[in-house]
Parts: C-alpha cells; structure tokens; sequence
C-alpha cells in the first residue's frame, strides 16, 4: 500500500469497527446546517436558507481541533489550503477555493482587519484562545464587503456569553516545549448589561522554522513563539430591541524565524481592534445598526548577530464606519448599507506612508418565498486611489422538497493594489489598477436528519492580476521588474462535502477537485493542489469521544513558473474528549501520528509527530 493512501486506510478501518453508513462530509460538526449563518448576507439566516457556500466552525470544533494556530484550525476545513514559513506562529497564508491570501476578506466581529502593504491578514498575530466560532463563506462578496472579498469572507466572532456569569479556564501542554494558558468571565452583570473579559497565554519552544535542503540558509536552531492575548466586550440592552456596546482585542505574536546562520531573527506581530456599535429596532420592519471601528496591523522584524542589531517596523491602520439597515417584508429582506474606511500606513520607507479612503454604499435584497430562495446585490466602492468600482451578484435556489435544494449564483468582484505594488521603491507602479474577477456557481444540497450532503461548482475568472513582472514588461525605470496588471486566472472546482450519523458514530469528510490556473502562462498558480481533502470518523460513548481524522494534499509548486515541486502529503490526526465532571474536559490529541515530513512551502519544516494534553473549565 503506497503511503498516499495509508492514513485514509486507517481512518477507514477504525470507522469500520463501528456499525456505520458512510457519506462524504465537511468539517464542520453534524448539525452546523441547521444553525444560523450571519456574514452571508450580513444579517442572521438559517443556514439552510442561505444561497451562499459556507462552513461553521463551532466552539465545540474548536476545543477537540487540538490546533495550534486558526491557520491549522482553517486547513482542516473544505476549499482550503495553506502555505506556512515554519511552524505556528510565523507568516502564514490562506487560500480559499484557489484564490490568494490577499483575495479574501477577514472580520473579528465585523471588524475589518489586515495589512494594506501586503494584503490580507496578518494570520500569525490571530489569537485562537479569544475565538468562539468562525463562519467561512465561499465565493465572491465584494457586493457586500468592497474590496478583496474574491475568493470569500472569513469572519471570527470572540468568545462572548449571556446568562450568569460564569468563569472559564483552560490549559495545556504539548510537544516543542508548547504551553497554554486562558482564563475569562462571561455573563451578565445586571438584567440589561453583559460582560465578557477573556486573557490567555501561550508558547512554545518550537522546531527549526528552516530544513537543512533550504537553498537561502538553513540555522539549526530553534524558532519558538510566544503569543499573549485580551478581549474584552460589553453590551448595554437600552430597552428591548435597543442596546449599545464596546468591544476590544489586542494580541502581540513574538515569534522567531531563520534567515541565517548565527542570527536571532524575530518578527513581532501586533493585532488591535476597537468597535463602539449600537444597534435599534425602530419599527416591527425596520432595524439598524451602527459601528465605529479601528484595526491595527503592526509588524516589526528583528535581527540580531553577536555585533549588530537592526529593525524595521510598519503599521497599518484602517479607521471604519460603517451604516446597516434591515428592511423587512413579510418574509424577505431589503438592505442598505453605507460605509467608509481609511487606511492609514506608517513606517520608515516614506514612499509608503500614505493614506487612502474608501467611501461605499451597497443595497441588498434577500427573498424567501414558498420554494424558492432568491438574492441580488449592488455596491460600489469610491477610492481616493484607485477610483470607482461597482459590483454585484444574483443568486436563486429551488427547494425540491424539505431535504433537497439546488443554487446557481454569479457574481463580480475585486481586490485593490496592495501599498506595495503601487508606492514601493523600486517595484510599486502607482497606476496600477484593481484585480478583477467573474464567478460563476451552481450546487445542491441535501439535509435530512443528520445526513448532509453538497456539491458546488464554480468558475471564477480573473483579470488584470498583479504580479511581479519582469522588467521588458514594466515601465521604463524598473531595471529589477515591477508589480503590474498583466496576467488572467481561471480558478475552477468542484468541492463536496457532508456528514452523517448512525448511533454513536460520526463521519465526516470533504473533498476539492480544482484546477487555479494562470491563464496567460498555462502554469499552475503556486502553492495550490489540484486535489485536497479531509476524512473523519468519531464515536461517542458515556462521557468520551474519540476521533481519527485525515487531511490530504496533492503535490503543488512552490512558483509560479512551476519548476520546485512540492510532494503530496497525508496526515493522520487521532484526539480523545473525556467530560471528568460537569463543564469540565479533558483533551488529548495526537497530532500527525504517522510523522510524516511534509512541505507548505519549499525549504521550511513542519510540525513532525506531536501530542496536545488540555483540560477546559466552563465551555459550553
């Protein structure tokens, strides 16, 4: 039996010790069809109900992951992969249905974050430990979101609670030294007022962020982290349908990395977030809300020999407002929305520090009415930069009967030149234009108990992508090459996934067949697979659950002219949840049990065989 399908094998062999029917099945937890889903359509729907492709990851999936960081916790989920530096806490990249890191959208509780000079999130400095739940939406959202929602929306909700007040705890070790701390009170102070306060702490010594076949240096040493986090949130209920609120996140990533030999090389991530928001409901069908906001994406890079020590530092700030009306009738929903955003960018490289704003205004009608499930959506997005883009998308589905549903969609979106492709010395071009895309989407789903089952097409065609072109293609004046709008994109899949129950026991998996290809040169876009998947199997019994899980890549290339090959990996994961007492459990997980040695980017290490033992206190 060839090593690509041995950890499948043992997944199916101990799902098979169980009386068992099988059915394909994303990640999420059995039952996450049948909750709501809010950053679809910015409102809460019954996911059910929702036209868009989507995944939940509950609290629940979250405590028995076991995953060191969100960016674990996301390459367990359908339409994913990642690229990744070294081990958790170094720079990290997420790629959603074949899109880059910059094409998608990241929230923490409505909250724009991320780096305006190298796009997208900055995913190392995202404390897991303040995370409740996290809703990934598939497709293009720009019509709702603006800029860079190409590939989808991710949005993080921090933990919060209702009811008495209550205090939670956890803690853990782990393999490389790796240690976890966290701690919070949640719960109502008084009949109209609701606090939440959460800390946590976590290291790890860490492994070699580099392998000796590195081709740019290889430091034996090892690269640990330390990531400290608070969040904090407090809602006001005025009277019934009104209330107002603040909330506050703040995490600081020390994390060490490898540039070279004898070298102490350290990248410290800053994340800051800061909302006021308040939200009425004015009529039986008129509700609104309202939030101010501020995110920070500090980074600063360290270097340190035995005589020289150097830094540079750059923060990005995007100062938001952002206006939201919920009209209803009857059953369907119309919604208007204005927002507008400044970023704002510091640092020692003076071409860079700049600001733009971003003035919007969308309109959004949802409807619902016996069968058929419809959508449409408009908005358009005003730069001081990069000028006017309009957006929009239609959607319809068709219930066939209770259990049965087919969508078809299409949308358009884009992404705004980074501060670097546009303002840096040397590479940024200053006319550089937005990416743009086209999606196309048609799948089924099927719930019935606690069977679900989907299937998902979509094209997504892109334009005008920015790359980093050679100098013959560039304007005069750039003797190394430039960022420039040259390339088209065809990002095309089809993704499945579905769970189901028989007794005790739970399966569950997903499977992405895909082809992102760069269409003007016929390459295949750089760290993605044409196939990647996940496959899982849990029992319950008494107070305990065990599980086995599988996640499988196929071979991708570590550039974009397709010359380093990345192999194919499998990695089999077993965990263990034990209820010892009332709202207290233990965890234990074992991590990449075969030890496979493995690539997410060409010449940097990966986890090897580890284990996780945790007890949580208070978590619903």
């Amino acid at each position: 039996m060839t090593s690509v399908f041995k950890p499948l094998a043992i997944s199916l062999a101990i799902a098979a010790a169980f009386p068992s029917t099988f059915a394909f099945a994303q990640t999420a937890a059995v039952g996450a069809a049948s909750s709501v889903v809010i950053t679809a359509g910015r409102q809460t729907q019954a996911a059910k109900d929702v036209l868009a492709d989507n995944v939940v990851i509950t609290a629940e999936d979250i405590a028995k992951s076991g995953a060191a960081s969100v960016v674990d916790l996301l390459q367990q989920q359908r339409g994913i992969e990642i690229a990744r530096n070294g081990g958790p806490g170094t720079t990290a990249s997420v790629f959603m249905r074949g899109g880059n890191n910059a094409q998608n959208v990241v929230l923490i509780d409505g909250v724009r974050i991320g780096s305006s000079t190298t796009g997208g999130a900055t995913w190392s400095s995202i404390p897991l430990s303040q995370i409740d739940r996290i809703e990934v939406v598939y497709g293009p959202l720009s019509s709702l979101y603006g800029a860079d929602a190409m590939g989808g929306v991710i949005q993080i909700f921090t933990k919060k609670g209702t009811g008495v007040l209550s205090p939670t705890v956890s803690a853990g070790l782990g393999s490389y030294g790796t240690r976890k701390l966290q701690a919070g009170i949640f719960g109502s102070v008084a009949n109209n007022l609701s606090l939440s306060l959460n800390a946590g702490h976590e290291e790890s010594e860490g492994f070699s962020a580099t392998k000796p076949t590195a081709d740019f240096g290889y430091n034996p040493d090892k690269d640990g982290y330390k990531l400290d986090s608070f969040n904090g949130r407090l809602v006001w209920e005025i009277s019934k349908g009104y209330e107002l609120g603040a909330s506050v996140l703040h995490s600081r990533n020390n994390a060490q990395y490898d540039s070279g030999l004898n070298q102490d090389n350290r990248s410290i991530s800053t994340l800051e977030t800061i909302a006021v928001f308040g939200r009425g409901k004015f009529t039986d069908n008129w509700s609104a809300s309202l939030q101010v906001a501020k995110a920070t994406d500090k980074g600063v890079s360290e270097t340190a020999t035995s005589s020289k020590y150097t830094a540079s530092e750059i923060t990005t700030t995007q100062d938001s407002v952002s206006f939201q009306n919920d009209i209803r009738f009857g059953k369907d929903v119309l919604q208007l929305i204005v927002e507008t955003r400044e970023e704002n960018v510091d640092t020692a490289t003076a071409a860079l520090n700049r600001k733009r704003t971003t003035d919007s205004f969308a309109a959004s009608y949802v409807l619902k009415q016996d069968a058929h499930l419809a959508s449409a959506s408009i908005r358009n997005d005003r730069s001081s930069q990069y000028g006017s883009n309009t957006t929009g998308s239609v959607a319809y589905g068709y219930r066939f009967n209770d259990a049965l549903r087919v969508n078809a969609s299409y949308g358009t979106s884009f992404r705004a030149p980074t501060y670097n492709e546009l303002y840096y010395p040397n590479y940024g071009v200053a006319t550089n234009k937005p990416e743009k895309a086209k999606n196309a989407e048609i799948g089924m789903y099927f719930e019935q108990g606690d069977t679900q089952l989907s299937a998902v097409y979509y094209q997504n065609k892109a334009t005008d992508l920015l790359i980093s072109a050679g100098k013959d293609v560039c304007p005069p004046n750039y003797p190394f090459g430039c960022a420039y709008n040259v390339n088209k994109a065809t990002l095309s899949g089809l993704t499945i996934g579905g769970s189901t129950r028989f007794a005790d026991l739970t399966l569950r998996g997903s499977i992405d067949i895909q082809d992102p290809k760069d269409d003007t040169t016929g390459k295949r876009l750089a760290r993605r697979s044409k196939q990647h998947g996940t496959l899982a199997a849990e029992y319950s019994f008494a107070n305990a659950k065990v599980g086995v899980e599988t996640i499988f890549s196929g071979d991708r290339y570590d550039d974009a002219a397709n010359n380093r090959l990345l192999s194919s990996y499998n990695l089999l994961n077993l965990y263990a949840t034990y209820e010892i007492a009332k709202n207290t459990t233990v965890l234990a997980r074992w991590n990449n049990a075969l030890n496979k040695d493995y690539e997410l980017a060409r010449g940097y290490a990966t986890a090897g065989s580890n284990v996780f033992v945790g007890v949580n206190y208070g978590f619903k």
